[in-house]
């Protein structure tokens, strides 16, 4: 049994570079994939709607500006319900599968419990994904072959960043439920901006992205209730020179969340994100290697 994403005709993720890359930033967009396989949906009870709604719906197009300003962006083209590059490689569910996971497996995790690991057992409102337990071989071939190259690359994304720059921020790109438990009387704010409680980027840039986005009238909070993920947590290093703040998007700003389709909001608020990126690359660095701009000279 294939993943079902061949590396050529079918790649399971993607890296828009720029012509040159003009600004110590790299973009990230884990969960907005939907090429849901045959391979996958044959495992799958949900309906085609159903197994979407842990997707990060449209977030690379949201952000999709940030290539032509100078940053690359890499994107996932499998789902997140396929498999969550946001996770340790092994949080896995062992009553998922069929045959023995490996010892070294973590399968006490909390993400684990709540049945979001690395191969989700469900989807975001709790349906669970698969018609019956999955071959381990399975599981342990979406690590190999599509989780191992997708860090890889992220990791020489970073890597080659911080050789030209002397520095780099990983912007890590996500969206969110409207509203928490889908009620109305418990509206998430329009974005939330997570740095681990300052340990995974600098504060002032974390501030920075939060006053910018308030300047152009959204509301805005931090680290609750995303205070990042693994991947903000994996390569978040600020002593080292290299940053990761997580971004999440309410997605009631953008998309009608039933039909999965856009709103006429989509392109205001690309366009604002497009301002937020030219404003972020173009303050001052401080508090990273002193205070000069973070726009290449």
């Amino acid at each position: 049994m294939t993943t079902g994403f061949d590396s050529v005709e079918n790649p399971p993720f993607d890296v828009y570079a720029p012509a040159e890359q003009r600004v110590p930033f790299v973009l990230n967009s884990p969960h907005s994939g939907r090429n849901y396989t045959s391979n996958f949906m044959d495992d799958v009870r949900l309906s085609d709607y159903a197994i979407r709604k842990s997707e990060d719906f449209l977030v690379d197009q949201l952000f999709a500006s940030g290539i032509s300003i100078g940053l690359p962006m890499l994107a996932a083209n499998f789902p997140r319900a396929f498999l969550d590059v946001n996770r340790e490689p092994y949080e896995l569910d062992p009553t998922m599968f069929e045959g023995k996971l490996p010892n070294f497996v973590n399968t006490q995790s909390v993400r684990v419990s709540t049945g979001l690991g690395t191969i989700a057992k469900i989807v975001a409102d709790r349906e669970e994904i698969y018609r019956e337990r999955i071959p381990v071989q399975q599981a342990l071939e979406r690590v190999e072959t599509i989780y191992k190259p997708y860090h890889a690359c992220l990791r020489r994304l970073l890597a080659k960043t911080h050789v030209h720059f002397g520095f780099a921020v990983l912007i890590d790109c996500h969206s969110m439920p409207s509203a928490h438990n889908g009620s109305p009387y418990e509206r998430r704010p329009d974005f939330v901006i997570g740095d681990r409680f300052g340990s995974s980027c600098s504060p002032d840039l974390t501030l920075c992205i939060r006053d910018c986005l308030k300047a152009l009238g959204y509301k805005v909070a931090l680290n609750k209730p995303y205070a990042g993920g693994f991947i903000t947590q994996h390569y978040g290093r600020p002593e080292n020179g290299l940053h990761a703040v997580q971004i999440e998007i309410n997605r009631g700003l953008y998309m009608d969340e039933v039909q999965m389709q856009k709103t006429d909001n989509f392109d205001i608020l690309a366009n604002d994100i497009k301002q937020l990126l030219n404003m972020v690359v173009s303050i001052p660095e401080s508090g990273m290697v002193g205070d000069r701009p973070l726009a290449a000279e």
